[in-house]
């Protein structure tokens, strides 16, 4: 459907086409705006700090949180819609759910199929918002911090290798083992049981 949508209305200039997404928001399922802007990215450089915002109301579930983090704030961070600091302040919210759209925010800065930019990714930016939650342990948190780290690996292991080394003590241990296991043998996990039986991240 939301392909469909927006080739319907592919001769709309960016903001019409993010005002369109916005229009489409519904509290209860969010989805379809989320789709459309995955669809046409591009639209998130006609957006604001308010439009970022105005997708982040009422985030309560997984999904949810994951396609804001992947297709609404992440590709306004990288497009310079939004700044580091408003990245921040949602990894020092006291909701989960915007602790871990901080870290899921930082995939398509280093994601290739996200869109990623540069080759070697973005540490420095994905390892200060890390930073901000390595003692965090709520569970989708941890999740959410394995995955950003793994994501990273895979443009600059090193970056990933000095962060893990210097404050691995921090972080939960689910999250050393999965990225650790990631960099040596390509998969997250070192089982092939647990690999089956693992949900995404």
């Amino acid at each position: 459907m939301a392909l469909t949508l927006a080739q319907q209305h592919r001769g709309l200039s960016d903001a019409h086409f993010l005002a369109l997404a916005r229009k489409t928001l519904a509290p209860a399922d969010k989805q379809l705006a989320y789709e459309l802007l995955r669809v046409r990215p591009g639209a998130l450089s006609a957006a604001t700090l308010a439009d970022v915002r105005h997708f982040a109301k009422g985030m309560t579930s997984w999904s949810d949180v994951d396609c804001f983090g992947c297709f609404v704030a992440g590709v306004a961070w990288r497009l310079g819609r939004i700044r580091d600091r408003d990245v921040a302040k949602y990894a020092l919210s006291r909701d989960r759910w915007r602790r871990r759209a901080a870290l899921v925010a930082t995939v398509p800065l280093n994601s290739k199929s996200r869109g990623a930019i540069s080759t070697a990714g973005d540490a420095k930016r994905t390892l200060a918002v890390c930073t901000l939650l390595l003692d965090d342990r709520d569970d989708m948190v941890v999740k959410a911090m394995s995955w950003a780290l793994r994501e990273l690996a895979k443009r600059d292991p090193h970056a990933v290798q000095a962060f893990v080394g210097a404050d691995g003590h921090r972080l939960a241990p689910r999250v050393c083992r999965e990225v650790l296991n990631k960099m040596a043998t390509g998969r997250k996990s070192s089982s092939p049981r647990r690999r089956t039986a693992a949900k995404s991240s």
